[in-house]
């Protein structure tokens, strides 16, 4: 009976802490991130003779830390190596190629201008443990409203672990909150006289074709996967690290007006079903902790518009703006700029937490680009001082004049995930990331390059000027529009769906729920350099609704998730692919966002089975020791009372 019992408790026990199931399981080797300082942030100006020098420089700062984080989670190395072994065999050699790396980049600029200062000593790097935060923003008041949490880019650092997330750097369950417990949070500045009050919007489909890859021509132009992580790119389709002005120029678009060949692209949203896409043992892809389905959106509204408080100039042309940080999470919150909320709850915005929808309602990703330009420069050597946010009267800072607002809005069908079983019921979602950022949703960034034809260019600021509502699918005369398109600045009051009894529980995050920013303050308004160590509320785009034609086409782009890998066509010349990806339409909501038993759908009629699920035949497979152990345990109990009975 000691013996039976004895296998039947320790066989359960293991069974239960296994994958994250019952107990928590143990931090794996993602619980610990590299804080490097940011040296491109430091390079305000940049000689132009030095600047392809310097960006090639800045890319290969990026990849030294990539691969140094790759050797911080090699599972067959970590559990042998103890601090001293981490330091003499990754961050040391990462602080010496930093170091030449940046002598390089100060001896480039030397040779044309004036030699920069400090370099030198951003060369160290940190290792930040699974307790440590890094960026938590607390240099600032992040304006967050009483009983709500502080919003930072490193709140979660001490959650990192659990059931590991995308290729086990995240996401974690303490990244996600309940949109019904966040707060109404959103504000704009109300419209001054000589304010430009119209609207002009633009549509380019939502990538259906799979144009994927992970360069960025605007922060690093001719090095490949300068980005390591994938982008979604619609637009503008000749967009690669190699892509010249005149490549930009000539280039096929998708967007509906063919005077837009305007590139606009984000890092992909995935899901954490164990989908292998063709990236998974790719540099950007899985081989960086990029792993998981490629979600298409359902929806993407592209919206500019005008500056409460003047009228606004047209763009130049190859105007290039990045809004967001994609290094968040370490640099901290500064010039955080994305925004999370749920369709019906777009007057309550995450910074640093992904939301968790009630049933009937989308994810929704909003950016508010800088809409301040200095009139000179199409570019910058930090990519972000050469534009500015408008101050929080919405004026532009001296030296700056308003341009029309791009106003990003996306729209993803998603299934709130299962927190209490890390996403084995339903999947964790994540947007992809540098690694060393754990996939956080602070991290997330949006670019834009300005390839309008300069005629349409100034349509547009007439348009925005006078107070119209232009662009495709848009009037061109006040009222001439059966359906006009929602103001972006105007903000449901109201959740036109039936609120959640209860709200989801999150697992191991230890902090109130209820994420929202408060502050009251526009980000568009509100430039985040001027704020340190704070995040403000963005106003959230309502848009014009659904892309009928984009919808059709796409679905909501879950895909099968089946054995087969789906091809992702990029637009490097070796990986471009011939046949468009297919497309499924996922399945309604179910009834519980927090606690549905059913294999995510496919949307075809088929179970989607990439993922371990738990099932029955597991169960049992897993628990034949158990079973053994009740048997012995019975056996020794009936043996007892026949010895007991034979004594009387």
């Amino acid at each position: 009976m000691l013996g039976g019992g004895g296998l039947v408790a320790v066989n359960v026990y293991a069974s239960a802490t296994e994958d994250g199931w019952g107990q928590e399981a143990s931090p794996v080797s993602g619980t610990a991130t590299i804080d490097c300082p940011d040296v491109g942030a430091q390079l305000t100006t940049v000689p132009d003779e030095a600047r392809e020098e310097v960006d090639n420089e800045l890319a290969l700062l990026d990849k030294q830390i990539a691969e140094a984080y790759q050797r911080l989670q090699d599972p067959a190395e970590a559990g042998n190596r103890d601090s001293s072994a981490t330091d003499s065999e990754i961050m040391n050699p990462l602080k010496e190629d930093r170091a030449e790396t940046i002598e390089r980049i100060a001896a480039a600029i030397d040779q044309v201008g004036d030699r920069p200062e400090g370099l030198d000593q951003l060369a160290p790097c940190t290792l930040r443990e699974s307790a440590e935060q890094p960026g938590d923003g607390s240099g600032g008041d992040d304006g967050a409203q009483p009983g709500q949490e502080q919003q930072g880019g490193g709140q979660d650092g001490g959650q990192q672990q659990g059931n590991g997330g995308q290729a086990g750097n995240g996401p974690v369950a303490a990244d996600f909150a309940d949109i019904t417990a966040v707060q109404p949070n959103v504000q704009s500045p109300d419209p001054q006289d000589g304010a430009s009050t119209g609207t002009f919007t633009t549509r380019c489909g939502v990538n259906a074709n799979g144009l994927f890859n992970s360069d960025n021509v605007i922060v690093a132009p001719g090095v490949s996967n300068g980005a390591h992580h994938f982008h979604d790119y619609i637009g503008n389709q000749s967009n690669n690290a190699f892509a010249s002005d005149d490549d930009l120029a000539n280039a096929e678009t998708t967007c509906e007006d063919q005077g837009d060949k305007s590139t606009y692209y984000w890092p992909v949203l995935r899901l954490q079903n164990g989908t292998q896409e063709q990236d998974a043992n790719s540099p950007g892809g899985g081989i960086e902790g990029n792993a998981g389905e490629i979600v298409t959106a359902k929806d993407v509204t592209l919206t500019f518009v005008g500056n409460p408080r003047s009228e606004v100039t047209a763009m130049p042309r190859l105007l290039r703006i990045i809004t967001g940080d994609a290094k968040a999470f370490v640099n901290g919150p500064a010039n955080a700029n994305a925004s999370w909320s749920c369709t019906g709850f777009e007057d309550r915005q995450l910074k640093d937490k992904y939301p968790l929808c009630p049933q009937g309602s989308d994810v929704v990703r909003t950016f508010k680009f800088q809409s301040c330009w200095d009139g000179r420069n199409i570019d910058s050597a930090n990519h972000r001082t050469h534009v500015a946010f408008a101050q929080a009267d919405g004026s532009c800072g001296q030296g700056f004049t308003a341009i029309p607002q791009l106003v990003q809005r996306i729209v993803y069908d998603v299934d709130a995930p299962s927190l209490q079983d890390g996403g084995r019921t339903t999947p964790l979602f994540a947007v992809d990331s540098f690694p060393e950022q754990l996939h956080k949703p602070v991290t997330d960034h949006g670019d834009f390059i300005n390839v309008f034809d300069e005629n349409l260019m100034q349509e547009m600021a007439d348009c925005i000027n006078e107070g119209r509502e232009c662009g495709a699918g848009q009037a061109e005369e006040p009222g001439g529009s059966d359906e006009p398109t929602e103001n972006p600045g105007e903000q449901p009051t109201e959740n036109p769906n039936d609120q959640p009894t209860s709200a989801p529980e999150t697992p191991g995050d230890g902090q109130d729920d209820t994420a929202g920013n408060g502050g009251g303050n526009d980000q568009a308004t509100q430039d985040p350099a001027d704020t340190p160590g704070s995040v403000q509320p963005d106003d959230s785009a309502n848009g014009s609704g659904s892309d009928s034609a984009n919808d059709s086409a796409n679905g909501s782009g879950n895909g099968s998730g089946g054995d087969e890998p789906r091809v992702l066509a990029t637009s490097s010349p070796t990986q471009r692919a011939d046949e468009p990806k297919a497309e499924n339409t996922s399945e309604e909501i179910g009834d519980s966002y927090t606690t549905s038993t059913e294999t995510p759908s496919t949307g075809d009629g088929t179970q989607n089975v990439a993922a371990p699920q738990g099932g029955l035949a597991e169960t049992g497979a897993n628990l034949w020791p158990a079973a053994a152990g009740a048997v012995l345990l019975i056996c020794g109990f009936v043996l007892l009372r026949r010895t007991r009975r034979s004594g009387r």
